[in-house]
């Protein structure tokens, strides 16, 4: 349909049809001919205790200066759903928000662990890179395996009902954003960003799973869910991902974000660092739509795991 690569990109994130969202998914303010704002969307079905709730995250969201058409545009995303979702956002972005009705539900810290130091260099040499050479090395020196009955493997798009039984599922006060096959099948059709899921095995028994985005420079654990409230089986599956994104010839680094403490402790029980953290806030649009205690989001529910700039990507 389309010879630019970047046209497919857009006519993927944009148009292409999702299971979970069949309305329209970019969005523009005209006066006339005139154009006032754009913004796009991201749906999730989030769910805690017995509720279950339309959420939409905005992005690619640009305003003309001299106009409120951005914030036009999120009052209307707020008549289609049950409500609305920001994961970090600029800095503008962050003071406006708690004025249009936005509440903290939770913090996603983005963390991040050394794969090959010296990849490291392909970004290209900033003041920082001595010291972040040197953590990277020390990281890279502690590498661990994940123990042998725990094993990875990458399933095709036909194969995605065997995570089936593994989705993430609310519980402990913990709202979780639901997966489905529909979902990932469109995520595994994204043409900027080759993404890849795996089931996680014990025993010759799925436990859980995660999906993978390789960029030059990083690979991005866009997603994952365990079906164990146990960390160590929690810490199985992070150096499961690990082993498996060392095999990406360019990757200096693996990457996550986490906003649960199940994950985190994972994350930080396997060598990965804090690198940031993003607020996440929910502007309900019905009187119960806003998730109660933490809510736990994913790359995936971002653009994080998608966006690729057209450089070697590292948090550093």
């Amino acid at each position: 349909m389309f010879d630019n690569p970047d046209l497919h990109h857009l006519n993927w994130k944009y148009w292409q049809p999702r299971a979970d969202w069949p309305r329209p998914r970019s969005f523009v303010l005209a006066e006339g001919a005139e154009l006032i704002a754009h913004a796009a969307v991201i749906p999730a079905m989030c769910a805690w205790d017995s509720r279950r709730v339309t959420m939409l995250q905005t992005i690619d969201w640009v305003a003309r200066s001299d106009s409120v058409g951005g914030v036009t545009l999120l009052k209307y995303f707020a008549r289609l759903s049950d409500g609305l979702i920001s994961i970090g956002g600029a800095e503008k972005t962050q003071r406006i928000l708690p004025h249009l009705g936005f509440r903290l539900a939770g913090i996603a810290t983005g963390y991040a662990r050394p794969l090959a130091p010296l990849r490291l260099l392909q970004g290209g040499a900033t003041w920082r890179l001595p010291t972040r050479l040197a953590r990277a090395i020390w990281r890279r020196s502690a590498a661990e395996a994940p123990q042998s009955h725990w094993r990875a493997q990458r399933l095709a798009v036909e194969e995605l009902s065997r995570i089936a039984s593994v989705s993430p599922r609310p519980r402990d006060g913990l709202a979780v954003t639901e997966r489905s096959e529909g979902l990932f099948r469109y995520f595994l059709s994204c043409p900027a960003v080759p993404m890849q899921i795996y089931a996680v095995e014990n025993a010759d028994r799925v436990r859980g799973y995660f999906l993978l985005a390789p960029v030059p420079g990083q690979v991005r654990i866009a997603d994952c869910w365990m079906d164990s409230a146990e960390p160590a089986d929690w810490r199985a599956l992070v150096l499961c991902a690990v082993a498996q994104a060392r095999h990406e010839p360019q990757a200096a680094e693996v990457v996550a974000y986490a906003s649960d403490a199940l994950l985190a402790g994972a994350l930080r029980s396997c060598g990965f660092d804090a690198r940031f953290e993003l607020p996440v806030r929910v502007r309900p649009s019905v009187a119960d739509a806003m998730p109660q205690g933490t809510l736990r989001v994913q790359m995936l529910d971002t653009d994080d795991a998608f966006l690729f700039l057209g450089r070697h990507e590292h948090w550093g």
